[in-house]
């Protein structure tokens, strides 16, 4: 028994089962020779579409990893030269602290940090003794005076005695 479908085919041969353009179902070369995808290939492109996003995001985030270590690393190296001028600074902050320190002790020493009313009253003192001395000076000099004239008066007695007795 021949069926309808082996007829058709049987017509449409041409040189051992090669068949022949068909006019009632006309698809171009292309299509007829395009292979349609199976479901599995489908997801594999999906898949691996899906993989290659992936892998980009990958790159991407890794790069900014990198770049955010580098930035971890310049923010350490400025916080370390920060705390290193932060030492320095307390440290010459305490060397000038010392060193106003001992400027106070000696001007208060010397007097260089005294008030003008206090200066005013270390002068008057010091005038006062001045003033003291000049008088001492004076009797001393008065009294010099005195001894060299009475010297001088018993000197002259002297001599008149001599004169007188010799």
């Amino acid at each position: 028994m021949i069926t309808s479908e082996y007829n058709e085919w049987w017509v449409k041969k041409i040189n051992d089962n090669i068949l022949g353009p068909s006019l009632e179902n006309s698809q171009s070369i292309n299509e007829h020779l395009r292979v349609v995808p199976s479901e599995l290939e489908i997801i594999k492109h999906d898949f691996e579409r899906r993989n290659a996003e992936l892998e980009k995001k990958l790159e991407q985030i890794e790069e900014e990893k990198m770049n955010l270590r580098l930035d971890m690393d310049i923010q350490k190296l400025e916080a370390k030269k920060l705390r290193k001028w932060k030492n320095k600074a307390e440290e010459e902050l305490d060397s000038l602290k010392t060193d106003y320190k001992k400027l106070h002790l000696s001007m208060r020493i010397t007097g260089l940090g005294k008030t003008s009313e206090q200066w005013c009253e270390e002068i008057r003192e010091e005038r006062n003794k001045a003033d003291g001395w000049e008088r001492k000076f004076q009797e001393v000099q008065a009294r010099n005076e005195a001894l060299e004239k009475s010297l001088s008066e018993s000197q002259k007695e002297k001599r008149q005695t001599k004169r007188q007795s010799g």
